[in-house]
């Protein structure tokens, strides 16, 4: 049993020696080509704005789909009056808020200039006055 664990020691240091020996050497294992270069930028067709709507506020509430609803109808309403290109109505996953009535959303647009708001909307009476915001915050 001591010799067994004298030549697991000398395994050790010797690994760690080599170890501190490369230390000055790139890993292998990262690639440093992929640091290098620059990742691709692109102008999406939704440069106006991005809606992020929760999907999960309303499951947790009533196991409705009013966040569904919420997001057709903006997505109806954008189309209606020709905005749908410039701006795009995603749902996502729980966002962190969870109110105890409402829906969760986040209006990202290049007019907020880096202050995106994080909005508690009634789905059903608060609609209109979600649309007019997200027009209002056009780029």
């Amino acid at each position: 049993m001591k010799k067994l664990l004298q030549r697991i020691k000398a395994l050790l240091q010797r690994i760690l020696k080599r170890f501190s020996s490369n230390s000055q050497q790139p890993s292998p294992l990262i690639n440093y080509r992929l640091l290098e270069t620059s990742l691709p930028n692109v102008s999406p067709r939704w440069e106006s704005g991005l809606v992020l709507v929760c999907s999960q506020c309303a499951n947790e509430q009533s196991g409705s789909t009013a966040s569904e609803d919420l997001e057709n109808w903006l997505k109806c309403r954008l189309k209606f009056e020709g905005l749908w290109g410039e701006f795009r109505v995603v749902s996502t996953s729980c966002l962190g808020v969870c109110p105890r009535i409402g829906i969760t959303v986040v209006v990202v647009s290049n007019g907020s200039h880096g202050n995106s708001p994080c909005l508690i909307v009634n789905p059903q009476s608060d609609r209109e006055l979600l649309y007019s915001y997200i027009k209002q915050n056009k780029a």
